[in-house]
This record gives structure tokens, C-alpha cells and sequence, in this order.
């Protein structure tokens, strides 16, 4: 069935199809991934074989491309970790899924970018079964063996593609301490988190979760990624259910999202029973100096006061708090005027980018809104106003040029 089978992306797919840009290739990855998945709900042996050969023409399909963005390696990341779990999960005898793994490997031998590097994270996955894991890591353990061990005794440094598969088969073997003896080995030089995260993930699997947590703490050193370590020692006290330790220990180091909001939102979520306010409050002493880039995160969280507060301790964007002091001027004016007031004062100090004119009049417009609101006189928000362009000469001047119209009512 899968050889009479035609899938439309494969003949997409051929050595050097695309030029310089990413954006086709990446539309035809996604593409791609939309037709096996759509396979997989029927076909999910189908699907695996599509997966196979589709990680198999991907890396020389888009030789060419320019990678320096990103955005490709970014999506061959994606699609990776979405055939993945299709080809592990079909159950296919062990004869063709040896096949495809004999195929996956040839092609990340191939592969000199490496666009398919990531897929060794994955290999014992792959494998589906202890007894594949252990026939690979038998097959792959002696040259990285050997490639460690002349390392250690040169100085040199050697690289090995198979390095991360042939650790991910020995830990889904079960193969726990040949694994940790293995990666001692390449020691010689530092210890690198790359191949002893596999061996903190036995130790953790062994049920030896204290050792695992002093093995991962063991590897901090310089570029040792900080992040990624107190994610793993956070993992394993929270499986353990060690709450409390596992917060006050490593829930600030180990989370890390694309905005302060969603961190906040993140450490939320893994400490349900901590009070949110405590857990924004230790984020914020977490970045001494950058309190104001907080303020989203307490204004979204509901804790308005603490907002404003942080807003004023540091530089905050005032084009952010210029929209907070809009959109709650009816719904909590106090709030929108000490927003609207503050994002003034922080222009007049100087804060935010490209600030403009503009800016100056949305900010009084929101103030004015909101002081209407809360029933206050439009004379003391004036005075304020001017009180601020004074206490700051030199960037106050833009904003009283800007407002001079307006004060001058």
C-alpha cells in the first residue's frame, strides 16, 4: 500500500527544488504536513512511511536556502517534532520500522547542514520498542566509544552525527549506567549539557531523582544553559511532587516565555496554589532595575496598584500604559489617570522609542478621559501636567510644546 500510494509532496521535494528564499519551502513543509496527517486518521502505517520519506528529501530539497534568519531550521524543527510521534506511534512489524530507521539514519548522514540534527533527540522514540533501542545503541556506542576516548587522550575534538542517537537509544533501552559511563567520557574538556541532559533523564528514570538534580546542577559552568537545567531539576520535584521546593528552588530560573505577561502566566499555571501576586512579586525581584517592563503582567493579572507602582520604579513603555489609560477610563479611572499621568512623566523623562508627538496627545486625551470619569476637575489635571513638564526640563519641553494648546485652556 505505501508504494502504490503517490504522495503529492514528494515530487516537490527534489535535491536543490528551492532557491535562495524560504518562504515556498516553508509553505510546502507545511503543506506536506497536512497531507500525512491527514493520512494518519486512516492510515497511520501509510502516514509513517510518508514521514519517513518525506525527512528523507527534505534536508537536500532545501540545500540552497538561506538559513541565517531562522525561519527554515526553525520549521524543519516543527515538522520533525510532528512526524515523530506518527512514525513511533504506527504499528508496523519490527522489519519495517528496522527499515526506516536504516533510511532516517542515511539521511542524517547525509544531511551536512545539518537541517536533521534534532531527529537524534528522538531516536530511541523511534525505535518503539527497548529491543530496537538496545540493537541501535549496540551499533552506535562503540565508534562514539572510540571517538571519546582518542578525544580524551589527543586534546582534539572530534564529532560524530550518530552522538545524540546513540544516547537516546541507550536511555529508552534502559541501558542507565553504560549510558552515564558513556557520557563521562566526553568530559575531557567540560561538561556539556547537550549529552548530559541524557544522563540526568536516567537517573531521574531510575527513581534516583536527588542524584539527578546534583548530576544537572553539576553541569552549570560558563555558556551552560541556565534556563534548560532548572527547567529539568524543576520537572523532577514537581513529578515528585515536591511543590513548594520545586518553586522556591528553580520556578523563576527554569521559566523563560517570549513576554514577561506570559512568563507570569506560565510560572501561574505550573503553581496553582501559589498566590499570583507572590509569584509576579518574585519575578519582578528576579530583574532588579526592570521593574517597569512588569506592568502589563500586574495590569492583565488584575493588581492595578502594583502596576502603577512598577511603572513608576523603572523606565515602563508609555505607549503601553497610554493604551492602559484608554481602555480603563471608564472601567477604573483612578487606575487609566495614574496610567495616562505616568506614561506623561515617563516621556518627559525621556522613555520609550520614536516617540512622537502623537503620543504626547493620546496620553493627555486618555488623562482627560479618564479624570472626566472619575469626577475629577479638568484645572488639577492641567496642573499636574505642568507640574510634570517642569520636574524634567530637557524632555519635558517636547511635552509642554506639544500641549501647549491644551494647557493653556
Amino acid at each position: 500500500m505505501a508504494i502504490a500510494y503517490k504522495w503529492q509532496f514528494a515530487p516537490r521535494f527534489r535535491r536543490n527544488a528551492f532557491g535562495w528564499k524560504s518562504d515556498t519551502p516553508i509553505l510546502r513543509i507545511k503543506e506536506a504536513l497536512a497531507e500525512i496527517k491527514a493520512v494518519a486518521k486512516k492510515e497511520p502505517v501509510l502516514a509513517a512511511e510518508g514521514s519517513v520519506l518525506l525527512l528523507e528529501k527534505l534536508a537536500p530539497a532545501i540545500e540552497q536556502v538561506d538559513s541565517s534568519s531562522g525561519r527554515i531550521g526553525s520549521a524543519v524543527n516543527g515538522a520533525i517534532e510532528t512526524l515523530v510521534p506518527i512514525i513511533a506511534k504506527a504499528g508496523a512489524a519490527r522489519v519495517v520500522r528496522e527499515k526506516w530507521l536504516d533510511r532516517l539514519y542515511e539521511a542524517l548522514q547525509e544531511d551536512d547542514m545539518p537541517y536533521l540534527e534534532y531527529l537524534g533527540e528522538f531516536w530511541g522514540e523511534l525505535c518503539a520498542t527497548p529491543e530496537i533501542a538496545a540493537k541501535w545503541a549496540d551499533y552506535l556506542s562503540p565508534t562514539l566509544t572510540t571517538m571519546w576516548d582518542h578525544c580524551a587522550r589527543s586534546g582534539e575534538y572530534g564529532y560524530f552525527k550518530g552522538t545524540t542517537a546513540c544516547l537516546s537509544a541507550l536511555y529508552c533501552a534502559g541501558r542507565y549506567e553504560e549510558l552515564l559511563a558513556l557520557i563521562a567520557k566526553s568530559e575531557y574538556r567540560y561538561k556539556s549539557w547537550h549529552w548530559r541532559v541524557w544522563g540526568a533523564k536516567a537517573l531521574a528514570k531510575a527513581g534516583r531523582g536527588a542524584e539527578a538534580i546534583r548530576y544537572a546542577e553539576d553541569t552549570k559552568g560558563l555558556n551552560a544553559p541556565v534556563t534548560a537545567i532548572a527547567a529539568f531539576c524543576e520537572g523532577v520535584l514537581l513529578d515528585a511532587g515536591f511543590m513548594d521546593e520545586a518553586y522556591a528552588r528553580y520556578a523563576v530560573e527554569a521559566t523563560c516565555a517570549t513576554t514577561n505577561l506570559a512568563t507570569f502566566k506560565a510560572v501561574a499555571k505550573k503553581y496553582p496554589h501559589m498566590p499570583r501576586e507572590t509569584i509576579l512579586r518574585d519575578l519582578v525581584a528576579s530583574q532588579p532595575g526592570q521593574e517597569g517592563k512588569w506592568f502589563a503582567a500586574a495590569k492583565d493579572a488584575g493588581f492595578f496598584e502594583l502596576a502603577i507602582e512598577l511603572a513608576n520604579r523603572s523606565p515602563s513603555d508609555p505607549r503601553t500604559l497610554i493604551r492602559a489609560a484608554r481602555d480603563f477610563a471608564v472601567e477604573r479611572p483612578d487606575f487609566a489617570m495614574a496610567a495616562g499621568m505616568t506614561a506623561l512623566r515617563g516621556i518627559a523623562k525621556g522613555w520609550g522609542y520614536d516617540i512622537t508627538g502623537a503620543d504626547v496627545l493620546n496620553a493627555y486625551a486618555a488623562l482627560v478621559a479618564a479624570a472626566g470619569t472619575a469626577g475629577v476637575d479638568v484645572m488639577v489635571v492641567r496642573a499636574d501636567v505642568r507640574a510634570v513638564i517642569a520636574a524634567s526640563p530637557s524632555e519635558g519641553e517636547f511635552v509642554g510644546l506639544v500641549l501647549e494648546r491644551q494647557l493653556a485652556m
